[in-house]
């Protein structure tokens, strides 16, 4: 998930057009957002604490790249047992409210897993984005990360 982060917002800050596309910043807000939106639901933080605001790309970027290591740092920690334990999730009312029912049980795992797919998702929205407004869209696919040689992430570097 790290490799393909990077490896979209090294695509993106390629070209001026795409760094400055406000869809695709938003887009990128929202999966970071989400992003640390769990990660504060895994260490009990509050999720209503207030979330930074971001004028550009760089800070965005840098935002996000941050979650990595301490979601590594949880995760790293966590137990299979632990992974099957309940987990909820404070929005899940709000969420019950748009489906019509009250949202099913969820377990650590599952939002460990939601996080990866949400991210995946959104990569998309941002790749077609970025294909969009004349920049070249990477393959990020789990399985070319596979057929890379699994590396790490390569962050664009920060001006």
């Amino acid at each position: 998930m790290e490799w393909a982060d990077a490896t979209v917002w090294r695509a993106v800050l390629a070209g001026p057009s795409a760094a400055s596309d406000q869809k695709i910043l938003r887009i990128f807000h929202h999966l970071h957002l989400t992003q640390h939106a769990f990660l504060r639901v895994w260490l009990g933080e509050p999720r209503d604490a207030p979330y930074p605001e971001f004028t550009g790309a760089i800070p965005l970027m840098e935002w996000g790249k941050d979650w990595f290591p301490k979601a590594f740092a949880y995760l790293g920690k966590v137990t299979d047992d632990a992974l099957s334990g309940t987990m909820p999730v404070p929005w899940a009312t709000m969420v019950g409210r748009k489906i019509g029912r009250p949202p099913a049980e969820t377990t650590l795992g599952d939002t460990v897993v939601q996080v990866a797919m949400h991210s995946q998702y959104h990569r998309g929205q941002v790749n077609a984005r970025l294909k969009e407004v004349g920049g070249e869209p990477p393959l990020v696919d789990y399985i070319a990360w596979i057929w890379h040689g699994k590396p790490g992430a390569e962050w664009p570097p920060a001006p």
